[in-house]
This record gives C-alpha cells, structure tokens and sequence, in this order.
C-alpha cells in the first residue's frame, strides 16, 4: 500500500495484516454498512480520506486508520457524525501486528456503531493517543498499554493501571513469560503537588485500599490543600483476577459461562451472564426461544432489584457512618431478591443459570407457588420504598452530604464514557433495555429513569426509581408466563456441543448491567475458544470520572461522591 513506503516499521500495518480485511469490505470504494434501522452518517465525506480499509464486524462497520491519524479521524467522528460515546476501548496482537479498536456509539442511539481499527507494527507498537478527543480513553489506553504493550503517544497520563509500575512484560502480549520473577519495591508515596505553590499547605492522604469506605481494595491517593480536594488519583489494580485471560482459555459452550458471575458479584449475575450470551449468541447465530427470553428478563431485574438495594444500603453506611436502620432494610430487601434467585436457579449468588440459546432449566415447580411468591415480594416494594424515602432521602444530614456535592455535568459524564444510573443520574437519558432492545424488554410497559440534578442526591433517587420500574417489568413477566402455553415452553435452542465460530468473526455487543453498559467484544480465531475477550465494565468507566466530581470539595464529599458510583472492584479490575 502506498501510505506504508517508507513507515513500515514506525506504523506497521503489511499488506498481509489488512489482506482480510479486503477480502471482508471489497478494498476501499464504496460506502459502509450500517446498523439496520440506523441513520447513516457521511462517514466517507467526513474520514473518507485517512480510511485505509474496511472491515465488517458483527455488531457494526470498522474502518482502519493509520496510527498517527487517530486523533483527527475520531475528532471528526465525534463532532460531525456525533459518535459522542467511545464505549470500549479492546487492544490485541496478531503475529504480524498490534491492533486497537475504539468502539464508538451515540448516546442517543446506541444502534449506530463503528469500530475504528488501528494497526501497528509488532516491531514498535506505537499509536496516537485518544484521551484528547474521549477523556474514557485515559483509563482504557492505560489498560491496554498495561496488559498488551502498545505505546500511546501524547498520552497525559502513559502509567500502568492494573499492575505495579514496576512489572515486566504485558501479560496479554503473545510472548510474555509467565515464568519470569516479578520484584515490586515498596516506595515512599510522592506529592502531585510538590512543585505547586501551595506546597506548604498540602497533605498527601491514603484512603484504603482497606477502608470500608472504598468499597473494596480501592486506594485512593488524596492530596488536600487545607481540607480541600486539590487531587484525586484511584489506584485501582488490588483485584486483578484475569478474568479475560481465563475466558480465553475456556470454550464458548460451556466453560466461560459460570465466570461473569464473579464480575459484579454484587447480585448482578444473571445480568452479567446476559452480556456473554448476547455476544456469543451474536457471533454463533444463535436464536433464543422467546419463553426464554421472557423468563431472562424477569431473572435479570430480580437481580438488578437485588444490586441497587445493596448499594442504597451501603451508601446509608458511607453518609451516616454507622449501622443504621436503612442499612438494615436494604440487605432485608435484598434478600427478598435474593430468595426468588435461588429458587430461579439454585444459587444465591453465582447463579450460572442462563446458557447459550436459553436458560439452564424452567421455573421451578410449583409454578403457582413460585409466582405467588414473587408477587408477594413485589407488594412489599412500595411500602419498603416508602420508608427508604422517609429514613433517608429525606433525612436532613443525608441531604446535606448528597445535595450539591459529587456534582458530575452531563457532557463530562460523556466524555469519561459514563452509564447506567450514574449517567442517567446527570440527565443523559440512556439505557440499552430501550435503547438497543434485547431479551423481552420491548414488549413491556416501562420507562428510563433520569434526574436532572447532577450530585450524590440525584444519583440515590435513581436507583430507586429503578427498583420500581423492575418490580413493574417483573410483574408483567410473571403474567406472561402464568399465561405461556405448557406446550410452548421452551428454555433453550437446539444449540451444537462444540461451538466453533467462524475464524476472524469479531462481535461487540452490551447489556444494560446494573452499574451500567456491560459490555463484551470477543474475535473467534476458528478454534471452540475465542481469541480476544475484552470486558467493558461499566463500573471502571464510571470510577475514571470520580476525580472531576471530587477535586474543589471536601474529603466527607469525596466519600460520598465515590459511594454514589457505586462500583465494584472485581469488575473494575476484572
């Protein structure tokens, strides 16, 4: 190719790495695929120009820029086609070349997606960095450097995030040594701010990574200038559990399945496990019978239901800093969840009950006691919300620690790639149940909850709204299915013991988790196990923006600004 003479090494895509891509798109004339039903910006009028190749990718189009064009093509993309929502960021090598994809969206239309492909050269993997155009690319190009080795240029921030600083090797890498030592020395802790002219004011402080507070083994490093906020630095990476790497070794049938469980395992397991299936299934083509989309749907919101009363009980303990009585009516009512979820799928927690195709098995006999069971649970959310409202929302000391404090605008929710009841918290009126429909959930009377208010308040007032909206989604599901006939009940599509999607399929698809769009991008190299298996988790989207609400406040601010997010380390780190 033309634009290679010259920069083979610096930029490294070979006429061998983009041969597939050709032989997918048809070489470079012609327009883009697009999303069914979506609207088709110009994209060959806006980056036609810096567009190398094509490739097409199950959930959307992709385009392949040269490295050091990064920057200018999602400029455009962003300001004139408005993919405003760099959702994941998935980083990966070949033999001949590294590889980032940028998965872009619209928050206004989820539907309307593009990958934007940059290769590199195995050599010297350098790209230009897109933390200047989507500040969600900080965190996400750190990881990528982190665990796979690609270099970004310009990049404000170029540290390790999930491993020490001092680590060798990227684990994701295909020729790193599992073997070789790892020596970590203990370092003092430096000042960010020890050139500052306020010098002589700041205070470096710890909190965690073993404080309630944290919610898990998060370290915060926290400079205060008097008992200002003047710097916020989450140090995330206590809980790194590859979790990518082991989905990689397992097989899309059977054995990836039980580990989405142990993301977010506050609760949220069948929403987890809903966004692997999504994606496989997309990949393998696989349908779902629609018996078992219903009851996935009603599975899902008993979990969503089970996670938001964990987090409003939790943040009762972060605001008040004692066991109080909402903390113990939220874990009351969690267990009410919790109880129907076990009866659902014989776990309480790591449920592994959705399967490829399906469901594990049908609802438990008998089906009349079990749906009595769930409408009794439901007629006990309207008083319990009641006094959640009296005991908490309304509580003169919790108002004055949410109201007006963790302040987060909507256009800085979109650019940290925020989601879920964090964003929807801040007015951005996004939710992929509605907005990139799955499972049941255009079938049923229900509605987005958003607030307007920006803060810790409003980010507490949706997720209890939330629960009403899912008790309303539940009761309609359990009416669907009293009313299924016996001999239409079908849980599972007649799916192959051994998947093997076809080599170099790729496939980005998401769910609407609790914390959030929960995300999968896997690429199948032929085999029964995928290649790459990339998890965007919503909670390490959401916790990259705790420093622009917490600097300019105070350290009890920063505490509840930090709990409003409600995250959940082992997804964060994964």
């Amino acid at each position: 190719m033309p634009w290679l003479v010259g920069h083979e090494h610096r930029y490294g895509a070979t006429d061998e790495s983009h041969r597939r891509c050709r032989a997918v798109s048809g070489g470079t004339a012609g327009t883009l695929a697009r999303t069914e039903g979506a609207a088709e910006p110009d994209i060959d009028g806006l980056v036609g120009e810096y567009v190398l190749d094509r490739e097409e990718h199950l959930n959307a189009p992709g385009i392949v820029v040269r490295p050091d064009e990064v920057q200018t093509v999602l400029s455009h993309l962003k300001r004139e086609a408005g993919y405003d929502h760099c959702s994941c960021v998935t980083a990966q090598q070949y033999e001949d070349r590294y590889e980032t994809i940028y998965h872009l969206k619209q928050y206004d239309d989820p539907t309307d997606e593009l990958s934007v492909v940059v290769p590199t050269s195995v050599d010297d993997p350098w790209s230009e960095s897109a933390a200047p155009v989507y500040e969600t690319a900080n965190w996400h190009e750190r990881e990528a450097f982190d665990l796979v080795g690609i270099d970004y240029g310009d990049h404000p921030d170029p540290r390790r995030i999930l491993l020490p600083r001092t680590w060798q090797g990227h684990p994701l890498s295909l020729d790193y040594d599992q073997d070789q030592p790892q020596v970590v020395p203990l370092e003092e802790h430096a000042n960010p701010l020890r050139d500052d002219e306020r010098e002589q004011d700041t205070l470096f402080l710890n909190i965690g990574p073993h404080h309630p507070s944290t919610h898990g083994v998060l370290h915060v490093k926290t400079v205060l200038d008097g008992e200002t906020v003047a710097d916020v630095d989450p140090d995330i990476g206590f809980i790194h559990r590859c979790e990518e790497q082991m989905c990689q070794n397992g097989s899309y049938r059977h054995q990836i399945m039980p580990y989405p469980d142990r993301w977010d395992w506050a609760s949220a397991g069948l929403l987890n496990e809903w966004a692997y299936a999504r994606a496989a299934e997309d990949m393998a083509d696989i349908e779902v019978p629609e018996y078992a989309q219903v009851i996935r749907t009603m599975g899902a919101e008993l979990c969503r239901i089970a996670s938001h009363m964990l987090a409003i009980a939790t943040y009762a303990l972060d605001v008040f800093g004692e066991f109080t009585a909402v903390f113990q009516y939220g874990i009351r009512d969690r267990e009410k969840a919790l109880g129907l979820l076990e009866q659902l799928t014989g776990q309480r927690m790591m449920f592994n009950y959705f399967r490829l195709g399906g469901v594990a098995w049908d609802l438990p006999d008998p089906r009349e006691a079990f749906f009595a069971d769930v409408r009794e649970t439901l007629a006990t959310l309207p008083p319990a919300l009641e006094e959640y409202h009296d005991l908490l929302t309304s509580n003169e000391i919790f108002q004055l620690r949410c109201v007006d404090t963790g302040h987060l605008d909507p256009e800085v929710a979109r650019e940290y790639g925020c989601t879920g009841p964090v964003a929807r918290g801040s007015g951005v009126d996004y939710d992929l149940r509605r907005d990139d429909p799955y499972g049941y959930y255009d079938e049923l009377d229900w509605e987005v909850v958003t607030r307007d208010g920006c803060d810790n308040f409003a980010r507490v007032l949706v997720r209890l709204q939330e629960v009403e909206e899912s008790a309303k989604i539940i009761e309609q599901c359990v009416d669907v299915l009293e009313a299924w006939p016996e001999e239409d009940r079908t849980i599972q599509s007649n799916v192959p013991r051994t998947l093997k999607p076809e080599a170099d399929t790729e496939v980005y698809r998401a769910v609407e988790g609790a914390k959030g769009e929960l995300g999968i991008y896997m690429r199948s190299d032929g085999t029964d196990e995928p290649a790459r298996f990339k998890i965007r988790s919503p909670c390490f989207s959401n916790l990259s923006a705790l420093p622009a609400m917490a600097e300019g406040e105070y350290v009890p601010d920063l505490v509840a600004s930090l709990g409003s997010l409600d995250t959940i380390m082992g997804e964060v780190d994964r």
